[in-house]
Parts: structure tokens; C-alpha cells; sequence
């Protein structure tokens, strides 16, 4: 192209984007939007861009090619996802996960009870990447316990979201930390280490603050549902601290800065052969069949790639023990390419280039630079209400501008998460926001001011950015340039 495409030339794709999703997710799906619906319209928005491209003379070639690169880029995170579904489910037919829980549990004393649900749930989510699948069992368990000893369920529903979201931004196994640093440009781990300095000290302080609220009444009877979970899982499994050495290997591989996907394989690989030697018994009853290695074989290829249906009789445990392999990782990685499609095209057309000059001349410095990315991924969580958009947009309108400031890309990847994923539970009508006051029977406004983590977080991000602290700088600066 002779020159970059008109400014309302690139804002066609996006008005339409937005458009149709807060129509699809609002008025219509909710948050089921995510089951499929979402995709298309990133799809069909994709197809606007495309359309508006070439009638502004971009070839079909320059947009195949386009999208290509874009999908290209993510493919690592996309395997990386496939594996993580596979841990998630040796880690807990294995007993590792329930191990965790069980011994998280032992935490909580009602005289600190907000600060031990955010431990609970940060341990949870740590071991499982998810902050919805926390909040759906753990969190529950945790609300109704709050509200018996009288706890007001809008302290307790945000401290649980801080701690979910604590553990989700940081856990090698959650999506959204997998789809950072791939949009930014680094590597899973090197992200995960870097976010360290903003996320600890955000998570301090909430914990600070939930202690100074100083919940100070006396155990009851509520704690029997903590204690009636603990004990069937304990029947479930055979829960033993030895279990621990998996996710400590894991850790210890990480520390020596192992490739994600040799690290996540041998973890995977290390909880199948614990399911093996410490849930033998568990493994029988699955498979319904006296246990030999054939039937052994199949339950634990089944907690691989699809889902294996634990003997529980505890409805919130039966939540808890759902996983669902490689499988249950696919609506994820069909968003993600839908998502990059729709990236794709937006840059292959220019669009994005344009986009982001308009936003960078709001940029002068790093922090101003840092202010407008965080600033961005919270406008798309408000306006196109979805989390990964709120990532992968203005992780492709901004990377080529911090590589051109001399910034490494994991401050990218920082700002990302810092901004993008923890504060989509912040906006009522986005899925994250919707999915979590449905399920912890909490109006999002009402926990809004409690979620501490969750805005402590991107204040953090914006606090380093103004006083240039922990902020990386690239060896060598990029060259300038479009």
C-alpha cells in the first residue's frame, strides 16, 4: 500500500466487532457466548476486515498471508494448551490437585477466614490454571461457609476472586498466561518470572487489607461442609505429601529455566506414573474391572485427552474433580485462532498499524506507553467484553512500539495480564464478570470494591511504569520505524 489506511477505515472492523459481541453476549448468550458464538463473530469480523481491506486495494494473498503469520505466532501456546489439558488430568486422577485442596483446607480459621479463602483459591488455582473452575467449587464452598459464621458474601466472594485470579495469572496452566506471552512475544516462563513483581506485592497488599477487616467471630458448626469435603476426599484418594514432588519438579524445572513444553510433558508423565503407584485402588473402581495394565492404560490415556468420572457423591466434589483432558482445552484453542484470524487480517490490511500510531501520539515515554496499553485492554473488556481480545489486540497493536522503545517484550506480556485478564471479572456484562456473579451468586458490583488483587494489579503495572522500576530493556534497542 501507498500509504496507511484512513483512520475510520480501521475503526470498520472494530465498531463492528464491538457491536456484535456485546449484541451476542449481552442480549443474548450471556455467558455462554464463549460455547461457540463468539468465535464466529471474531470470524465474521474478520471477513469485514478483509472486505474493507480490499476494496482499499490490500491483495487476498497479503490477507491469507496475514493470517497465517498470525496463527503461526500462537502455535506454541496452542500446543502448550493440548498438554496442559493432559496434566490437568493426571494431576488429578493422580491425586496431586485433590492433595492440594485437601491440605489448603487445612488452612482456614474462621478468625482470618478472608485472607486464608484467597490462600485456598490461589492454591488452587495454581494447581488447576483456572480461575472459573476455583471459583465453581472451592468458592462456593467458601461463600457458603462465609455467610454461616456471617460473613458479608460480597468480602468473601472478592476474596475469592483475588485469590483465583492470583493464581490463575501465575499458573503455567491457564490459558490466558500461555496467550500472553505468545501475542508479546517471549517465552511462557520468562512471563511468569517477570509478573512475579507486580503480582506478589498486588496479592500482599490484598492480603493485608483482608486481614485488617478483621473478621474476628468464633468457628461454628460451618465449618462441617470444609470438613465433609476433606473427608470424601480422602476416600476418593489416597492423598499423601509424597504427592507434592510432582508439582515441586515442575517448579524445579522451571527455576532452571526449562522449555515449557519439556517441562509440562515430564509433569504430565510424572503424575500418570503417580496415579499408577499411589491410586491403584481409585484406578480399579474407575475402570470397573480388576485393575491390570490394559484397564490401567485406558483410564489414565481417557484423564489424558478426554475426562474420567471420579466415584464421588459430594456434588460440589464432583465439580471440583471435572477435567477434561485435551479435550476440554479445544473451546480455548478454537478462540484463540478465531481471535487471530481476526488479528491477522487487521494488521495484514494495515489497520492496526494505524490504530496504534493514532493511540501511540497519546504515548510520549514508557510510562505513558504502559498507561495507553493498560488503558486499552481495559476499554476492550468493557466494550467487547471478552478477556482474550482484551490480550490479543493490544498485544498486536503494541508490540512493534515497545520493541521500538527498546523495551523487552515480557513488559508487554506483564501489562497484558496485569490489565487484560484480571480486570474482565470487574465488568458485569463481560463473560468473565457474568460467569463469576453467576456462579457465586454475587452481583459483580457488589464484589467489585472486595476483588483488591484485581485492580491492586494494574496499579502495580502503572506504579513500576512511572517510577521505571523492574521495567527490562532489550540488549539492543530495535530500529525505528513503521
Amino acid at each position: 500500500m501507498a500509504q496507511p489506511p484512513a483512520l475510520w477505515r480501521a475503526l470498520l472492523p472494530v465498531v463492528f466487532l464491538i457491536a456484535a459481541l456485546s449484541i451476542n453476549v449481552i442480549g443474548v448468550f450471556g455467558d455462554e457466548a464463549l460455547s461457540g458464538s463468539n468465535q464466529f463473530i471474531l470470524l465474521l469480523s474478520g471477513a469485514v476486515a478483509a472486505a474493507v481491506g480490499l476494496l482499499q486495494g490490500t491483495s487476498w494473498k497479503t490477507i491469507m498471508e496475514g493470517i497465517e503469520h498470525s496463527i503461526k505466532a500462537t502455535s506454541g501456546a496452542l500446543v502448550i494448551l493440548l498438554l496442559i489439558g493432559s496434566l490437568a488430568g493426571t494431576w488429578m486422577l493422580s491425586g496431586i490437585v485433590p492433595a492440594m485442596i485437601y491440605y489448603g483446607l487445612d488452612l482456614l480459621n474462621p478468625t482470618i477466614f478472608l485472607p486464608a479463602t484467597a490462600i485456598i483459591c490461589a492454591l488452587v488455582s495454581l494447581a488447576t490454571g483456572s480461575s472459573w473452575s476455583t471459583s465453581a467449587t472451592v468458592g462456593i464452598a467458601l461463600i457458603g461457609m462465609g455467610k454461616a459464621i456471617g460473613i458479608n458474601e460480597a468480602f468473601a466472594a472478592g476474596s475469592v476472586i483475588s485469590g483465583a485470579y492470583f493464581g490463575d495469572k501465575l499458573s503455567p496452566m491457564s490459558d490466558t498466561t500461555n496467550l500472553a506471552p505468545a501475542v508479546a512475544g517471549t517465552d511462557l516462563f520468562t512471563h511468569i518470572r517477570y509478573m512475579l513483581y507486580t503480582t506478589l506485592p498486588a496479592f500482599i497488599v490484598a492480603l493485608i487489607i483482608f486481614t485488617l477487616m478483621g473478621l474476628q467471630q468464633e468457628a461454628t458448626d460451618s465449618l462441617e461442609r470444609i470438613s465433609v469435603l476433606q473427608s470424601e476426599l480422602a476416600q476418593t484418594f489416597h492423598l499423601s505429601p509424597w504427592l507434592f514432588l510432582v508439582p515441586a519438579l515442575v517448579i524445579l524445572l522451571i527455576v532452571r529455566k526449562v522449555p515449557a513444553l519439556p517441562a509440562l510433558l515430564l509433569g504430565t508423565l510424572a503424575g500418570a506414573l503417580f496415579a499408577f503407584l499411589f491410586q491403584g485402588a481409585l484406578l480399579e473402581r474407575i475402570a470397573g474391572a480388576p485393575l491390570d495394565l490394559a484397564q490401567g492404560y485406558r483410564v489414565i490415556m481417557n484423564a489424558l485427552t478426554v475426562s474420567v468420572n471420579y466415584p464421588a457423591q459430594n456434588p460440589i466434589l464432583q465439580d471440583l474433580l471435572t477435567s477434561g483432558g485435551m479435550a476440554g482445552m479445544l473451546p480455548t484453542v478454537w478462540l484463540i485462532l478465531a481471535a487471530m484470524v481476526f488479528g491477522g487480517v487487521m494488521e495484514a490490511c494495515g489497520f492496526l498499524h494505524t490504530l496504534s500510531s493514532a493511540l501511540l501520539r497519546l504515548a510520549r515515554g514508557t510510562a505513558s506507553l504502559i498507561a495507553t496499553t493498560a488503558g486499552t485492554c481495559l476499554a476492550l473488556n468493557v466494550t467487547a467484553s471478552d478477556q482474550y481480545l482484551a490480550i490479543v489486540v493490544p498485544g498486536r497493536m503494541y508490540a512493534d512500539a515497545f520493541r521500538r522503545r527498546g523495551l523487552a517484550p515480557e513488559n508487554l506480556s506483564r501489562t497484558l495480564e496485569d490489565s487484560g485478564t484480571v480486570t474482565s471479572v470487574l465488568v458485569p456484562y463481560n463473560t468473565c464478570g457474568a460467569y463469576q456473579s453467576t456462579v457465586l451468586g454475587v452481583d459483580t458490583l457488589a464484589y467489585l470494591p472486595y476483588a483488591f488483587f484485581n485492580y491492586l494489579s494494574p496499579l502495580f503495572t502503572l506504579l513500576y511504569a512511572i517510577l521505571n522500576y523492574k521495567i527490562r530493556r532489550l540488549a539492543r534497542p530495535a530500529a525505528s520505524g513503521a
